[in-house]
């Protein structure tokens, strides 16, 4: 079963005068099935972000249709999309987004107090950050944790509502190798229990750490390579053979 089905989406901007345009996303089709992970890959500028930014609500598409566990987005009216996104989905970014004015705690309670959905909240903290090994951390704010030791309350943050689809952009894009590590196995073990994550990343490390890999030029998705009985070094190798061989040379 799909979980999020992505359908010839194509997203365009203009400049305000409409004289310029340019194509971000052109055709964009693939599906999700629930309990997948699958990562994006392509160079800086390649549109994978945008297209992201589609999936998350965040913008919207100029054509084609995006549908999360049968939703459209498309069909929800604009001033649902936050509670659609606060319900539905979660979120894991490159930097973070804590606030330093709130304790680790707090961070981790607030998708759920946004959502008026404080019931057995602390039991599902418990249960977080038991899993994620930052128990002796809910006391301190983010300015007095590390890099991973931040992306890891940000995981707890994303997971707390326990979202359909994580959705995590370039999470390890400011870590170190060591903590890059630890944040990958963390994704590895909740995709093993049942979570649907899409990531977008420019790290074939990373990406190694998925079931299956969508490359991106251009705005186009031109290749996806599958996990399968790979072990992930296996993986990792196919991944960095088709960045080698295709995505910087075009399609042979």
């Amino acid at each position: 079963m799909s979980l999020l089905k992505v359908e010839h989406v194509q997203k365009i901007y203009q400049t305000k005068l409409k004289r310029v345009k340019t194509i971000a996303l052109k055709d964009v089709d693939f599906s999700v099935a629930k309990g997948e992970f699958i990562s994006i890959m392509g160079e800086s500028g390649s549109g994978k972000s945008t297209l992201l930014n589609t999936i998350a609500t965040l913008d919207m598409p100029t054509k084609g249709i995006i549908t999360i566990n049968g939703d459209r987005t498309d069909s929800i009216p604009e001033n649902a999309l936050a509670k659609f996104r606060r319900e539905k989905l979660g979120f894991i970014f490159q930097d973070f987004n804590l606030l330093d004015t709130f304790s680790v705690r707090e961070n981790i309670y607030l998708p759920l107090v946004l959502a008026r959905n404080t019931k057995n909240k602390e039991g599902k903290l418990d249960s977080l950050v038991n899993s994620l090994g930052i128990q002796d951390l809910l006391d301190k704010y983010p300015y007095e944790l590390s890099g991973g030791q931040k992306q890891r309350v940000a995981v707890a943050r994303a997971l707390i509502t326990n979202p359909e689809l994580l959705l995590a952009d370039e999470p390890t894009g400011a870590l170190d190798s060591k903590n890059s590590e630890e944040l990958l196995k963390i994704l590895e073990k909740f995709h093993k229990q049942g979570q649907t994550i899409v990531m977008v990343t420019h790290s074939s490390l990373a990406a190694s750490c998925s079931s299956r890999v969508l490359f991106i030029r251009d705005g186009r998705i031109f290749h996806q390579v599958y996990k399968g009985e790979k072990s992930n070094h296996e993986f990792l190798e196919d991944i960095s053979d088709v960045m080698t061989n295709f995505l910087n040379r075009g399609d042979e």
